[in-house]
């Protein structure tokens, strides 16, 4: 029955990371597709560029609050195991939507849950490192990379639990693969500041 359990916690993660914020924000208030404008990506940084800090800001929140839910629904389910599975499978939800034919967001947004899943003190941590290199990049992805780095690194320093520490080394490293394209533009020079 633990099984099942644990499956409907990856079901429930992935069907609620699949809502979209960015995609309905642009949609219904705003009657455009996020997709078609700025980076073309369906996050909080493009929903920002493209409509506002305010409208950035609601999508942060939307996407944070859905990984959140997810987590804790799957605790629910399976404890620690269903928690870490709820919010893994968030994160696949959001990156690859099944309602908005799998082009989503770039997990930052609801990876930062993640942070704050395992500790508040990461999480304050991740906040510092996300301004600090505001301040010093200007660039959004440096910002979301130097974060997801921190993420995976920095977790085993408050806990020992390795199903948060696996949830933390997917996290960051799914948060770099979505950022393969920032990447190669920041090697040419082409990525354009905030």
């Amino acid at each position: 029955m633990t099984a099942v359990y644990y499956a409907l916690s990856c079901v429930l993660g992935y069907l609620l990371g699949s809502i979209s914020i960015s995609i309905l924000i642009s949609r219904h208030v705003f009657h455009q597709d996020v997709r078609q404008s700025g980076s073309g990506n369906a996050g909080a940084t493009n929903v920002a560029r493209v409509f506002g800090l305010g409208a950035g800001v609601l999508t942060f929140l939307g996407d944070f609050a859905k990984t959140l839910l997810a987590a804790w629904l799957g605790s629910l389910l399976g404890g620690v195991i269903g928690s870490c599975l709820g919010a893994a499978f968030a994160l696949i939800g959001h990156c690859f939507p099944v309602y908005f034919k799998f082009k989503g967001g770039k997990a930052v947004s609801a990876g930062a849950a993640v942070g704050l899943m395992i500790d508040w003190r990461l999480f304050v941590i991740l906040v510092a490192v996300f301004a600090l290199m505001a301040l010093l990049s200007k660039r959004a992805s440096v910002c979301s990379m130097a974060c997801a780095v921190v993420l995976a690194a920095g977790t085993p320093l408050f806990t020992k639990e390795p199903m948060l520490i696996a949830l933390a080394v997917f996290t960051g490293l799914l948060v770099l693969v979505m950022h393969r394209a920032n990447i190669r533009r920041l090697l040419r020079g082409e990525e354009p500041p905030f």
